[in-house]
């Protein structure tokens, strides 16, 4: 008789065992909003091919993601409240904290911006100490593409309003507007440089989508585009956090192996801008960019910090903990497949 209450309560427990796990699993906000700053550009392509390669579903997300014109207004979203997630720039995390709004990094899709700075061919700008007076188009005033321009005119003793700074957002709009020439320069992405690049109408005055160009702009890697959230959310929605990094690292994953077709095969059509061969092309030139790990290292934290410390006042004067700008507990746990 006690060897069959033993036997029972060990099929009792073998059951609730699964049924606790996966009452522990159990996604807390399984529809959500990712909001992001210019989703067909190259430093966004994680999250696009987490959802047409299906891996939000996957996860059990259904993920709404609403395209803003810049990173400063996904960021703004997120702060008033109408989106629950961000894929934007790893530096708004650092801004954030300055400026009290704790917002945290879960996983890096970006070890470098991807940002090339150019300018007309047309116009007496041949380096970065000539911006001086003229006009820059940048995906939105505040976004990472402005952050990057300030930060090279800085290094060149330049100050941020020496230039003014027009949103041409990061799609065939931008590509129009350098085109007409109602803007001198443009600090913008792929595929939008590799379109001017190839058309003959600019020079590049500084490129960080190679590890040699970062190494000579920032001296190492500088964390680009990540996922970030309030910390609040995060901590109240852990499994939710868990499946959207999964979702991600699975992205990341895949563009390690992929090639320039097949990534041309999975995005939509008019992310090509026209022409297939350009944005092959455009890929090629961007790969290099995409996190390997999803880990944010020290040091690319700290590259991150000391360029917009070269800029704002505002971060001269903040004394940031770059520890609380990133957890990679849940990056951890998606490369070991939990």
């Amino acid at each position: 008789m006690k060897m069959l209450k033993l036997a029972v309560a060990a099929l009792a427990l073998a059951f609730a065992a699964p049924a606790a796990a996966q009452q522990a699993a159990k996604i807390e906000k399984p529809k959500l909003t990712l909001g992001v700053g210019g989703k067909p550009l190259l430093y966004y392509l994680p999250l696009t091919i987490a959802e047409r390669k299906g891996f939000f579903k996957e996860e059990g997300l259904d993920v709404a993601i609403n395209d803003f014109g810049g990173g400063a207004k996904s960021l703004q979203a997120l702060i008033g409240g109408s989106i629950d997630v961000v894929t934007g720039a790893y530096e708004h995390t650092i801004r954030m904290q300055a400026k009290g709004q704790d917002i945290v990094s879960v996983i890096e899709l970006g070890r470098f911006p991807g940002i090339v700075l150019v300018a007309r061919k047309d116009r007496p700008i041949k380096s970065v100490k000539d911006l001086k007076g003229a006009k820059i188009g940048v995906t939105a005033p505040g976004s990472s593409t402005n952050f990057f321009v300030n930060f090279l005119m800085a290094k060149d003793g330049l100050k941020p309003d020496d230039a003014s700074y027009v949103g041409v957002g990061g799609g065939a709009s931008a590509v129009a507007q350098m085109k007409r020439g109602e803007i001198d320069a443009m600090s913008n992405l792929d595929p939008v440089i590799t379109k001017l690049e190839d058309d003959g109408d600019v020079i590049v005055l500084a490129d960080s989508r190679t590890e040699a160009g970062n190494d000579k702009i920032f001296g190492g890697a500088n964390p680009a585009a990540v996922l970030y959230m309030k910390r609040d959310f995060m901590e109240q929605n852990p499994v939710t956090t868990q499946k959207l990094v999964n979702a991600f690292y699975k992205a990341l994953q895949w563009l390690k192996t992929a090639t320039p077709e097949d990534v041309a095969a999975v995005v939509p059509e008019e992310y090509l801008l026209g022409d297939k061969a350009l944005y092959l092309n455009a890929v090629k030139n961007s790969l290099p960019i995409y996190s390997r790990t999803g880990l944010i290292p020290e040091k690319g934290m700290q590259n991150a910090l000391n360029m917009l410390v070269e800029f704002d006042p505002e971060l001269k004067a903040a004394k940031i903990d770059l520890a609380k700008t990133f957890d990679g507990t849940f990056v951890a746990k998606a490369a070991a497949g939990k």
